[in-house]
């Protein structure tokens, strides 16, 4: 480019930017009017309440999850002459009791001299029941066993409290190991 093409094109940068000059003081001043007219409602905070650390009281008392509270309520249950678990109380617990229903699978089952046995996978150990005897947590009766399932029935409390049989089942797992 040429000498006077550069002052050109100078001064057509100068005139520009001068003219934004301008609109910039007018925008600079709509916002100092905007300031002045806007008064912000913020509420002060107020001051944080003083903490009072208050000791526990409850360390001396049953603990509510208990062995023994539940004890107590299972002996209160047993005195009652229409209780559904007074005779759960009164036999011998079964090895199988000790496990939850869903750490077990029916992997099978087999009859002989035609009394129909389950075959139970419990901890990589394999177990075999029949109609009469107990498994789970809840006292679970063995009721009916068929080549894909097991029916119980369990003793448990319903929301008033009030101990009820449920029916439940435990399914052949195909495939297991």
């Amino acid at each position: 480019m040429t000498r006077p093409q550069n002052w050109l094109m100078a001064s057509v940068a100068l005139l520009a930017l001068t003219a934004c000059t301008g609109e910039q003081e007018e925008l600079q001043a709509w916002m100092d009017q905007q300031r002045h007219e806007v008064q912000p409602s913020v509420q002060p905070l107020s001051p944080p309440q003083k903490f009072n650390p208050q000791a526990y009281a409850g360390m001396d008392g049953v603990e509510p999850f208990s062995t023994q509270k539940l004890t107590g309520a299972l002996k209160q249950e047993a005195a009652q002459p229409n209780s559904a678990v007074a005779a759960e109380l009164s036999r011998r617990k079964e090895p199988l009791e000790a496990f939850p229903l869903d750490s077990m699978s029916m992997v099978g089952s087999v009859s002989r001299k035609g009394v129909p046995y389950a075959l139970l996978k419990v901890d990589n150990l394999l177990y075999q029941v029949k109609v009469g005897e107990y498994l789970g947590q809840n006292y679970g009766k063995i009721m009916k066993i068929t080549e894909t399932e097991i029916t119980l029935r369990e003793i448990v409390q319903d929301a008033a409290g009030e101990w009820i049989e449920r029916p439940t089942t435990l399914q052949l797992q195909e495939g297991s190991r």
